[in-house]
């Protein structure tokens, strides 16, 4: 049986709990992307155009600063990588997530939540910050129903 890393940014505790139900049903290993400052409630008003998220989402080149832990990838045979859509893309701590480590040679599929969009551009804006790695559009995830964990473990 393949090895798998559940990997997930998670600002509301709500990606968290579907990467969770997602390692039970694959028996992976749950790694949290933790940012360095914790987001505050203020910080994803996505209303606000002067809040951090807005701010950092809207340059496309920022990179948040995340806690650096250990993770030997060459472990895992497969990696979900979660997190929640923001601005109809996944939140640039993902990007410096994907630049922190070494994905070369790996799938990544990946898996979101969202108040109503999709995946959008995201794997093609994910792509530059992991080239080597081949990264797919899985699912998203808001219910984490039984049937939509199965559709995703198809696609690992």
């Amino acid at each position: 049986m393949k090895k798998v890393l559940v990997a997930y940014f998670s600002a509301s505790g709500v990606t968290k709990k579907v990467a969770e139900k997602i390692a039970a049903a694959v028996n992976g290993d749950l790694f949290q992307i933790e940012p360095a400052i914790a987001y505050s409630e203020e910080d994803l008003n996505w209303m606000n155009k002067n809040s951090r998220s807005s701010l950092e989402m809207s340059d496309k080149d920022f990179r948040p600063a995340m806690i650096k832990k250990e993770l030997n990838l060459s472990e895992y045979d497969s990696i979900l990588l979660g997190f929640p859509i923001w601005w109809y893309v996944a939140p640039t701590i993902i990007n410096t997530f994907l630049e922190s480590y070494d994905f070369s040679g790996k799938k990544i599929t990946l898996f979101a939540t969202s108040g109503g969009s999709g995946f959008g551009n995201t794997v093609q804006e994910l792509r530059n910050s992991a080239p080597d790695a081949h990264i797919v559009e899985g699912k998203i995830m808001n219910m984490a129903s039984a049937e939509d964990i199965q559709k995703l473990i198809e696609e690992v």
